[in-house]
């Protein structure tokens, strides 16, 4: 991946994490005010319903103790403590009372818990009330379990005593709660509160759920709410999914309402909406996904500007480094600014100076090394012949001097000695001319296999001289091997150099290895032998010129291996172990184009 890639990348990703971090906060802290806000809502309307409940009972109390004391209620007392009174003359007695006071329950009840006149059921006169009436009667309004109309009815009641006479008439009056009574309360937006009448052991009946609109949709998705608290008898919280729809989910708070015996009669549930949450939440994201877009835009910006900041004198440097490579020591780059980056391009331009100068020392110091080695290379061969020369001039000369009859006969002998080591001369400096003379390749197709295969051949006899440890000879070639741009007779030397470098390498016997191979757009050839090895040392002089780890011989078989090879673009190594062989590999390029 390249720099300005990586920038961008590394810009984009910044901005996306801090996008999503400051969102992801926002969004935990505005679910915790919500939650908080909805608990402290819900803390004040159940409240409010306490206040609103005590305020209505004590209401209640206050109209069931003017009833209580009324005209009516206390001749109605007196008459039953005066022998055997009539109750039908008291049937419709309760109801113009309720009507009156505005209550929806009002009862009269004997001693004997008989009901004497019941405003809300007429019908009951006469039977007995399942209130219990207790030594003490309870001073404030309580929760009581009514029949209205034939339907059960949550109703907040309070009973007083009336006691004239020895037989006590006890009033028992109450209004209902209902929707009527929720609309009354005051309730925050977003919020709602909801009844549920609890009758006895029944099931969970939607139509004795109620808001203060009226039934309530989809009750029964409320139902298990409430079977909890019917099973606990203590609050409980729930998250309500009305619909697919987030923003109409609700969490409920349900308050069990007891009566005067404890007993469950009634559920008040607290409906607070998540829309307004769900609805910030959407708003939130809505800002984090355009905060992220217009962060994403100026990251590619600040990105780009960054990156032309920094790799456009990156890429300059980059550049003069490959034409330093490819041999332009004079390469330079334009410095721009005095910052890191001018420094570095100024530091390149002392160092591809620096190296000029040193390229230029180097160059006269190997030229004057090479000059050296030429005349210690020559001196050394050129020696050899010249003393037998020496010796076999002097020889004549003194035989002529000493005993001129033998001088013919010494002459024979001295001229043969004379022209084989000025033969001798001769091949030394044909080697040196051969070398300073090698041509430039004549490039057509070949095909690699087939050169090695003729090397082999050429050198077969060679392997198995008389008298001598035999060498094997192993051929690993290619199959399918590409045909190369490359020259026959040069390549041919190059391996048949190789190839008597392994033989001299093997004096004891061994394996002869050649191998050809090809890999994408090059082609390789590899000889290896199983002789005597050669240290690291002599790996790094092997290609020098004149340079040879034999006792015999001019050094220059390798370097012409490299000079050729060279020519064709390629390259040669040498990999070797003391005493387990030595590899030479040729490495070349597939070219196309041949020379004419």
């Amino acid at each position: 991946m390249r720099f300005r890639r990586k920038l961008l990348a590394v810009f984009a990703l910044t901005v996306f994490l801090s996008v999503a971090t400051v969102a992801g906060i926002v969004s935990t802290m505005t679910r915790r005010s919500f939650e908080r806000a909805n608990a402290q809502s819900t803390t004040a309307l159940v409240a409010q319903f306490r206040r609103e409940f005590k305020r209505r009972g004590e209401e209640v109390v206050h109209r069931v103790e003017t009833i209580a004391s009324s005209e009516a209620t206390t001749r109605m007392s007196l008459k039953l403590n005066h022998g055997s009174p009539d109750y039908g003359a008291y049937l419709n007695e309760a109801k113009s009372l309720a009507d009156n006071q505005q209550l929806d329950f009002l009862e009269y009840v004997d001693g004997q818990g008989t009901i004497i006149s019941s405003a809300q059921s007429p019908a009951t006169f006469g039977y007995k009330e399942n209130f219990a009436f207790a030594a003490n009667l309870p001073k404030d309004a309580f929760l009581k379990q009514e029949e209205l109309a034939g339907e059960p009815a949550l109703g907040l009641s309070a009973v007083r005593q009336v006691n004239i006479g020895d037989r006590p008439l006890y009033v028992i009056g109450g209004r209902r709660l209902d929707k009527d009574f929720l609309a009354s309360l005051e309730l925050p937006t977003g919020m709602r509160a909801m009844l549920y009448r609890n009758v006895g052991d029944l099931p969970f009946a939607p139509q004795f759920l109620t808001d203060a609109s009226g039934a309530v949709p989809d009750a029964d998705r409320i139902a298990q709410l409430i079977e909890q608290v019917e099973r606990q008898h203590q609050d409980a919280t729930s998250l309500i999914h009305w619909s697919s729809d987030p923003a109409d989910d609700e969490t409920v708070h349900a308050i069990p309402l007891a009566g005067q015996a404890n007993q469950l009669l009634g559920i008040l549930l607290v409906g607070s909406s998540r829309r307004p949450y769900v609805e910030l939440r959407q708003h939130i994201r809505s800002a984090a996904l355009l905060a992220g877009g217009a962060g994403m835009v100026l990251a590619v910006i600040l990105s780009g500007w960054a990156a032309a900041r920094v790799t456009r004198p990156v890429e300059q440097l980059a550049q003069a480094a490959r034409e330093v490579a490819g041999g332009n020591w004079n390469a330079q780059v334009a410095i721009q600014s005095t910052d890191e980056l001018g420094e570095l391009a100024a530091s390149f331009n002392r160092m591809t100076s620096q190296l000029l100068e040193q390229k230029e020392r180097l160059v006269q110091t190997e030229r004057v090394a090479a000059w050296r080695e030429l005349a210690r290379r020559l001196a050394h061969e050129l020696k050899n012949p010249l003393f037998p020369l020496q010796l076999t001039v002097e020889n004549l000369l003194r035989a002529r001097q000493q005993s001129p009859e033998q001088f013919e006969e010494t002459f024979q002998e001295s001229s043969s000695t004379l022209l084989a080591e000025i033969s001798n001369l001769k091949t030394i400096i044909s080697r040196f001319s051969e070398f300073s003379r090698m041509p430039q390749p004549h490039l057509q197709s070949v095909d690699l296999n087939e050169i090695v295969q003729n090397v082999a051949r050429l050198f077969q006899v060679q392997l198995h001289p008389p008298g001598r440890p035999p060498i094997g000879c192993k051929l690993e070639l290619a199959e399918s091997m590409d045909p190369i741009a490359a020259d026959p007779e040069l390549m041919h030397r190059v391996l048949s150099n190789l190839v008597l470098n392994a033989m001299d390498a093997m004096p004891e016997g061994g394996v002869l290895t050649l191998r050809t191979c090809q890999k994408d757009d090059r082609a390789f050839i590899s000889v290896s032998d199983t002789g005597i090895g050669l240290t690291p040392e002599e790996c790094e002089r092997l290609f020098t010129p004149y340079y040879t780890s034999k006792s015999h011989g001019t050094g220059l078989g390798l370097a012409i291996v490299q000079s050729v090879v060279a020519d064709h673009s390629g390259r040669v190594s040498v990999r070797s172990e003391k005493g387990r062989g030595t590899t030479f590999e040729i490495e070349l390029p597939k070219r196309s184009t041949l020379s004419p």
